[in-house]
């Protein structure tokens, strides 16, 4: 019985540990402007080779006091050096920028605002461990 126990764990063990080394997918950093779309994991661009590639998003509060702002934003800028910024005071977006982890992977989409920014549109995260970076 014993032998029977340390042979099922042996194979769930190396099946978990193929099955967690398959799903390891870093993704760099891309921002489209045909599309209006960003999209990369934190990790990977943590960890990348150039110095401008980066994506997060975060909420600002600013009390004065007298005035109370609160807005979203997202940001990113790729390899290439394509940059963008866009922001939201909608709920759900805020939301789910609140729900976000350090490693996520990030995904958003923006409109012009006709005055020069971008307002998001869509803000999306996924905390899933295969995001993980590989060892």
């Amino acid at each position: 019985m014993k032998a029977r126990h340390v042979l099922i764990s042996a194979i769930l063990a190396i099946f978990s540990s193929v099955a967690v080394a398959g799903f390891v997918q870093p993704v760099p950093v891309s921002v489209d402007f045909d599309n209006n779309i960003a999209q990369g994991d934190m990790f990977t661009a943590r960890t990348a080779s150039n110095d401008v590639e980066f994506i997060g998003c975060g909420i600002r509060h600013i009390d004065d006091g007298v005035n109370e702002l609160l807005f979203g934003f997202c940001q990113a800028s790729d390899a290439d050096e394509n940059r963008v910024v866009c922001f939201t005071q909608t709920e759900s977006l805020l939301e789910t920028i609140r729900s976000s982890a350090a490693y996520s992977f990030i995904t958003f989409s923006w409109v012009d605002d006709g005055i020069g920014d971008f307002e998001c549109t869509r803000v999306g995260f996924s905390n899933q461990s295969f995001y993980l970076p590989k060892k």
